[in-house]
């Protein structure tokens, strides 16, 4: 049977803390995750109990959580109410408007992913608010893949971007509220933070054991079972492999019109890989931007057995390094301005030289570095029982 969990949301309505801000100036930096299920979305709950919402900030996809990857959007409103992109241009809340404010909630939902780019709105919305001498209040979500299991590279400082944005491993292991804690202290970024913290929610819980229904975080987040396999096959997107946009599976599967993909499960049969079962299939990508667009692609699903035991960063750089050695002319890193967007992914820098050169052990051994040392460092900022 399901555990019932309220979300961030629900117990700041429910319990009350709402009424604190009735009457008060805010900014809510949200999407369309930001909900109270089956009552409907944070704005307009706090609209309805009389707080006075100034200013919407929105993230990667905006407002509706439909805008394509990597696209950014202009300014809007909703209902009369401001709405500020911090995904283009601007990627941080103005410290001008947040000043005339008397707080600002933040309520998203993230996948515990670093180079999920919602974990970098957080950040700089801490940092202006900071700035601002303006209070943040963090509505909590789970973390859809447990706080339970950390998997690195840990980021080098040098790859610090928008998809990297603090040196934490590629899976932390934390909830947004617990991330918000790390950010604010690690980086001294002097916001005064409030966290309405989950109900009822345990550290080693998935998404599918909470009761909550299933928002789609991100056009391409469909299921949970996309979002487990996001932390490895994300990885693909600094290559010229597809890796599932376009299909019902992303991130489930990879391919591309080149591929061998009968070799590659055959070569990858000789790595005992026990935690997933790879299958051959072909696939068209159907949507609009994405790689080989209309092109049948050869490729793979995977298909995971023991989500418990998986580590999907440590599967997609053996299947890259399978693939630069089945596919030495055709398998590609993409490189632009003499830059690799695979080296910001994983966070750092000798990982790809190593898959290229065959070197695939030394590759996996940086995945594992420093790991303990995090996992302590976290303990003061974990809120919830295991």
């Amino acid at each position: 049977m399901n555990t019932i969990v309220r979300n961030g949301v629900q117990v700041f309505i429910d319990d009350g803390y709402v009424n604190d801000l009735r009457g008060r100036r805010v900014g809510v930096v949200t999407n369309h995750s930001g909900y109270y299920p089956g009552k409907g979305h944070l704005i307009d709950l706090l609209s309805e109990s009389g707080v006075k919402v100034e200013a919407i900030f929105t993230p990667e996809h905006g407002l509706r959580g439909l805008l394509p990857a990597g696209e950014s959007y202009n300014d809007e409103s909703y209902k009369g109410i401001p709405v500020y992109s911090l995904y283009g241009p601007r990627r941080k809340p103005p410290v001008n408007i947040l000043k005339g404010l008397n707080a600002v909630i933040y309520s998203i939902q993230d996948v515990g992913v670093r180079f999920y780019t919602y974990i970098s709105t957080l950040y700089y919305t801490l940092e202006a608010a900071g700035e601002a001498g303006v209070k943040v209040i963090v509505l909590d979500n789970p973390n859809p893949l447990t706080g339970m299991v950390v998997e690195g590279p840990i980021l080098e400082p040098a790859l610090r971007s928008f998809v990297g944005i603090w040196s934490i491993p590629i899976r932390y292991g934390l909830t947004a509220s617990e991330l918000a804690m790390l950010f604010n202290n690690e980086a001294n970024l002097k916001a005064e933070v409030e966290v309405i913290k989950l109900d009822g929610w345990r550290r080693g819980m998935w998404f599918d054991e909470t009761g909550l229904p299933w928002v789609k975080p991100s056009p391409a987040i469909v299921d949970l079972n996309s979002a487990l396999m996001y932390p490895g096959i994300g990885l693909f997107e600094g290559t010229n492999v597809n890796e599932g946009r376009g299909t019902d599976k992303p991130f489930r599967v990879i391919g591309a019109p080149w591929l061998n993909n009968v070799k590659l499960i055959d070569e990858a049969s000789t790595l005992g890989l026990r935690d997933v079962d790879l299958i051959p299939i072909e696939y068209k990508p159907m949507w609009t931007g994405v790689k080989y667009s209309g092109e049948e692609c050869r490729g793979i699903e995977i298909m995971v057995k023991d989500r418990e035991s998986l580590r999907p960063v440590k599967l997609a750089l053996t299947l890259i390094h399978l693939l630069t050695r089945i596919h030495p002319r055709e398998f590609k890193f993409l490189e632009r301005d003499d830059t690799y967007h695979f080296d910001y992914l994983v966070g750092r820098r000798g990982i790809r030289e190593l898959l290229m050169g065959g070197k695939l052990d030394e590759a996996l051994s940086i995945v594992d570095e420093g790991i303990g040392e995090y996992l302590k460092g976290i303990r003061n900022y974990m809120m919830y029982d295991y």
